[in-house]
């Protein structure tokens, strides 16, 4: 059995909202995350998928404990996080580095690209002159020693992303969360990026966490995928399983959206047309949280909120009436 790296049980983040009306002020709740949960293995890609605004970015920075968290645990190698002072926790994330959406923004400006890859290490207090190791990193992600003297704004969308995850490699993390990584980039520069993250992966057995939307790239490189909508798991499981008999709604309709690149059966096949806008996480629906848009609810979806449940293919998902 695989060892188990991150173990994320139950995870809560509420945000408070305050709304002047007149000379009161109204305290509103956004359930951004409610009770996620969800492991990693060693050496292994979870997926993270679904809309914008299904709080996928916020799992992510609770693990990292970017953002507090507002229940639940986050273990990392047997230790749980929420019990770590700054010190320990300091410590900690040279073993736990996020890569962000935005390459440009990820980079500070004024700073030469070598500075910004040395910066952990700085910042962790790894002794000695970086500069061997930078030009190491920059080699490692498919970029050359020359790089190191330039400025961001120098380099491609996709160069930028290959400079974010040799930053993310400097102190050699263990694990890596990989937030939307290609959505900014050209589709002709995204495979060369996902193919650098499996390739890495495989050299240095480390484990990621993919968010992304594009379920077609998270199928190339998951291991296991999570299907998340307004702030819960909806499905989990193996990715074959997941893709291949989805037993969710929410993760049927968002497989068929995803392009055939065989153009007669793309025609051929029908794709399921969600009705209605994403429900609001300030007032979500009772009971089942997709009922609203789903084509298969009946009275019961709005009474009992379903639980994940172990299916016959081998995932589990939510749903009172599973797709069989």
């Amino acid at each position: 059995m695989t060892e188990q790296l991150l173990q994320v049980t139950n995870l809560v983040k509420n945000f408070d909202l305050r709304a002047k009306n007149g000379s009161r002020r109204k305290k509103r709740i956004v359930q951004a995350v409610t009770n996620v949960s969800l492991s990693v293995a060693k050496g292994q890609t979870l997926g993270l998928v679904g809309e914008s605004g299904s709080g996928k970015t916020t799992v992510g920075r609770c693990i990292l404990r970017l953002i507090e968290p507002t229940s639940g645990s986050v273990v990392f190698e047997g230790q749980d996080l929420g019990s770590l002072n700054f010190e320990e926790m300091r410590a900690l994330r040279r073993k736990m580095q996020i890569v962000f959406q935005d390459p440009f923004s990820s980079l500070d400006p004024k700073m030469t690209v070598g500075s910004s890859i040395a910066e952990p290490l700085v910042v962790q207090r790894v002794p000695g002159d970086h500069s061997d190791k930078v030009v190491e990193l920059l080699e490692l992600v498919g970029l050359s020693a020359d790089h190191s003297q330039r400025f961001p704004h120098e380099f491609s969308g996709g160069q930028r992303q290959r400079i974010g995850v040799a930053r993310a490699l400097a102190l050699n993390p263990a694990l890596i969360i990989l937030d939307e990584p290609v959505s900014a980039l050209d589709v002709s520069i995204q495979a060369g990026v996902v193919n650098l993250f499996e390739d890495l992966q495989a050299r240095l057995g480390m484990s990621y966490i993919f968010i992304a939307h594009d379920l077609s790239v998270v199928r190339h490189i998951a291991d296991r995928v999570a299907v998340m909508y307004l702030g819960k798991i909806v499905e989990i499981g193996e990715q074959e399983s997941v893709y291949s008999h989805p037993t969710h709604p929410y993760t049927k309709a968002l497989l068929s959206a995803v392009p055939l690149p065989d153009p007669k059966t793309e025609r051929k096949r029908n794709r399921i047309m969600l009705e209605g806008d994403v429900p609001s996480p300030v007032n979500p629906p009772s009971g089942c949280r997709f009922r609203t848009r789903c084509w298969k609810a009946q009275d019961v979806c709005a009474q009992e909120e379903p639980v994940l449940q172990l299916r016959s293919t081998g995932q589990m998902s939510a749903c009172h009436f599973p797709e069989s």
